[in-house]
């Protein structure tokens, strides 16, 4: 059976990061830091540090792309290997939206594919849900990982591919 997909992005050793950006508590005068780049392999690697300190404990990194229309897709699918700890995945409809989408995963230290129902990401902004309804699963402009367990860590994620399907 033919299953049909959208490529997000499809990470190799000339993959250019240029709109992925890292946003880190720093913004908010937090201590945690992140960082974003290509290991050998061509796979993304977002890795750092979660410091509590000065009222911190996130870090995130964003990518931002032209609208896409994403009516026929019910799912979002990332091939990663984690660090067996709890992420969040967003996404935005529009840039300009000040809430995102959210999902929570777990790694569990191997490559996975991570399977994702759009019509379960819920909106929020700040950490708070909202009273909205779900993704409405018409576009999509933005996603992003993120951490934030409460807690003084080191993380790392290792990234291949993201689509829809």
């Amino acid at each position: 059976m033919f299953t049909q997909s959208l490529l997000i992005f499809d990470f190799n050793t000339t993959s250019d990061l240029s709109a992925w950006s890292v946003v880190d508590d720093g913004v908010m005068g937090g201590k945690s830091k992140g960082d974003f780049y290509l290991n050998s392999k061509g796979n993304a690697v977002y890795q750092g540090n979660v410091s509590l300190e000065n009222n911190g404990g996130f870090s995130s990194v964003h990518y931002r792309f032209d609208p896409k229309k994403v009516t026929n897709f019910t799912k979002i699918v990332i091939q990663l290997r984690g660090d067996v700890k709890r992420y969040q995945f967003r996404i935005k409809t529009n840039t300009f939206d000040r809430h995102a989408y959210i999902s929570y995963f777990e790694t569990n230290g191997e490559w996975q594919a991570i399977e994702i129902n759009l019509s379960t990401m819920y909106p929020t902004f700040r950490g708070r849900k909202l009273e909205m309804n779900n993704y409405p699963g018409e576009a999509l402009e933005e996603i992003a990982f993120l951490i934030a367990n409460k807690e003084a860590e080191k993380f790392k994620l290792e990234i291949d591919t993201i689509y829809l399907k």
